[in-house]
């Protein structure tokens, strides 16, 4: 039986830990300050490696991935995008996009099926199947980029219209949908300049709502809000994208 490296035991990482336990395969922990080098030496072909650190550490642990394991990467992160593992030398990484919340002291909630396509992909959807998480398999390529650019349309739009508007996704739609829309088609913008594809607005509008109704009571806004509109902001600068909305919104602070 191979071995599965999971770097991060922080919410999400604990909880693909206790699937991938669940399902029988070997886990092998890597925390903050571990030597990644020296784990990899012992263990230099594993089934899989599951990034699960938070966003701003992404790139950090992917710079110092041992070179033996980035050809069975796994990552989870949000707002991930090809760019991100491309930037590192990784080509065909596993990807889930997650759907589903974990919060300290509470279990796993599933809004959708998480979408998971590459080399490992099966292994992820047994694992979450384990502990009885939805998710399902998806092609590398388009598909998985559509999911991609799925879910950080719904995590930067309601975020970002959440810190005017406050209260839960149903809210947001029921009462501002008019103002969710224009936040949206700017989010949309910046995420055809990351990714160089235009997605339909349509089809991206009606998988955000998908999640909404899966979950109509999420809260809109959360800790890392303010930072995914700086760093919203800071593409649009590098794209020359007017985003009026967006900056409206920083400009009141709110």
């Amino acid at each position: 039986m191979q071995e599965t490296i999971v770097i991060g035991l922080g919410q999400l990482g604990r909880v693909f830990a206790g699937g991938l336990l669940r399902g029988g395969s070997i886990v092998v922990p890597v925390n903050r300050g571990d030597d990644m080098a020296a784990i990899a030496a012992a263990y230099p072909a594993p089934e899989m490696v599951l990034v699960a650190v938070a966003e701003p550490d992404l790139h950090t642990v992917l710079a110092a991935l041992p070179e033996s394991w980035k050809n069975r990467a796994a990552l989870i992160q949000n707002e991930l995008l090809p760019r991100d593992w491309l930037a590192h030398g990784i080509e065909n990484p596993t990807v889930i996009s997650v759907w589903f919340e974990k919060k300290k002291g509470t279990d796993a909630k599933p809004l959708i099926a998480s979408p998971a396509a590459g080399p490992s992909a099966d292994l992820l959807v047994k694992a979450l199947a384990s502990i009885d998480i939805p998710a399902r398999q998806v092609e590398s390529g388009d598909e998985l980029l559509f999911e991609l650019v799925r879910k950080n349309v719904y995590i930067l739009t309601t975020n970002i219209a959440g810190l005017r508007t406050g209260g839960t996704v149903s809210d947001l739609w029921r009462d501002h949908e008019a103002f969710t829309r224009q936040v949206a088609d700017e989010v949309m913008d910046i995420q055809d300049w990351l990714t160089g594809v235009r997605h339909g607005r349509d089809k991206l509008i009606a998988g955000m709502l998908e999640a909404f109704e899966g979950d109509p009571m999420h809260g809109c806004t959360g800790r890392s809000a303010p930072a995914r509109l700086a760093r919203a902001l800071q593409h649009a600068d590098a794209a020359g994208l007017a985003a009026p909305t967006l900056r409206a919104i920083y400009r009141n602070g709110r």
